[in-house]
């Protein structure tokens, strides 16, 4: 039987030959494509298990849903020096254990303001990553940093002081000679310097030149070049662009109380019980300079005739309009009730009467947050 076949084999025709290893190849070819489908198969079906359990919604949040915006928050206080900081800053370092969160001193070398290019990626990477001192405040000397052009994904919350630029300089020009009541046996940098500031300004001396005041703009102008030029009509620009849009909150100096207030209704997370330790703790005073005299209505007008005291008096104003905006906003308009926000959600085929309201509503979540006064949601 077997010499039989061996036989037919040999006498096959070339055609022959050609058609056999044809279909052997075909045959080959179909088994290795039906294993690769039942492979793409298997691999898929956790991928479609997935899909189906996920909205349309969900499939577009997935990657930030698991982020916990609480325990990862990231408030950065770049302190305009001056104006009233060091009161704010040690109730943070008071309540930090207390409310579990970290503060985080930025020292520039030499006070430098501004930071050099690779100083910027560090300090963007470690503020970004540093996960184990979350929830953290940041707070240091320095002016405003865009986040987003180093492709960072979650941002800090910028918040700032201000304070009339005048005031502001005579009490910086009057630390330099005299300290503070918070260091007072630090030898300070103009140490033994009695020239009043009246004095300088009819002296003509550079310690109150006005450019001096040239500070606040910069800070929230940031680090371009720019920034820093006294007297820039674009640095004026770009500091109010960027108060408007990147800072979550500016306050005044002289409505500190209110400043700590709003935050605490805004990020309890960190700021809890800042209002109940400003008010009980004589936090309000701590800093005083020492032996500062006010200038005179002479030097007061001399002063504001300057282009930079108007160009940074111009920011306080603007800065102060928007601080009174959101403490406007805070309560309804009869003024004595926390404003409530509310948000009703209806179907695609809700039904409508012939007023226009709305007869089948879909479900009502109601939360609110456990500090008193801070507004209800209603989903």
């Amino acid at each position: 039987m077997i010499r039989k076949l061996l036989k037919m084999w040999i006498l096959l025709r070339p055609t022959h030959w050609l058609i056999l290893i044809a279909l052997c190849v075909l045959t080959c070819a179909g088994y290795w494509l039906l294993w690769s489908e039942i492979r793409l198969e298997r691999a898929f079906k956790p991928l479609s298990k997935l899909g189906e359990s996920l909205s349309p919604d969900q499939h577009a949040s997935s990657s930030t849903d698991d982020f916990d915006y609480e325990e990862h928050l990231v408030v950065l206080y770049n302190r305009v020096p001056k104006t009233g900081s060091t009161s704010f800053v040690n109730i943070a370092y008071d309540l930090c254990k207390l409310n579990k969160f970290h503060v985080l001193h930025i020292n520039v070398t030499a006070n430098m303001h501004v930071l050099s290019l690779p100083n910027q990626i560090q300090f963007v990477r470690n503020v970004s990553r540093w996960n184990e001192m979350k929830p953290a405040l940041y707070h240091g000397h320095m002016a405003f940093l865009e986040f987003s052009k180093f492709q960072i994904a979650h941002k800090p919350i910028y918040i700032n002081l201000v304070r009339k630029p005048l005031d502001r300089l005579v009490s910086y020009y009057y630390f330099l000679r005299f300290g503070d009541n918070y260091r007072p046996n630090l030898v300070r940098k103009k140490a033994g310097n009695k020239i009043t500031f009246d004095e300088c300004v009819v002296q003509k001396q550079p310690d109150c030149d006005p450019k001096n005041m040239w500070l606040q703009i910069p800070f929230f102008c940031g680090h371009a070049a720019e920034c820093w030029e006294p007297g820039s009509s674009w640095a004026l620009e770009q500091a109010k662009r960027n108060l408007v849009n990147e800072y979550f909150l500016v306050g005044v100096t002289e409505q500190m109380y209110e400043f700590v207030d709003l935050l605490e209704r805004s990020l309890p997370r960190i700021f809890h019980g800042f209002r109940e330790h400003y008010h009980n703790s004589n936090k309000s005073h701590l800093r005083v300079t020492s032996s500062k005299l006010p200038p005179s209505e002479s030097t007061i007008k001399t002063i504001q005739k300057t282009k930079i005291w108007q160009m940074e008096n111009d920011l306080y104003e603007f800065a102060l309009t928007q601080f009174e905006f959101n403490k406007k906003k805070l309560m309804q308009p009869d003024n004595k009730h926390v404003q409530k926000f509310m948000y009703e959600k209806f179907g695609p085929n809700d039904c409508r009467d012939g007023d226009g309201v709305a007869e089948q509503e879909f479900g009502r979540l109601q939360w609110a947050n456990s500090l008193p006064g801070v507004p209800v949601f209603v989903l």
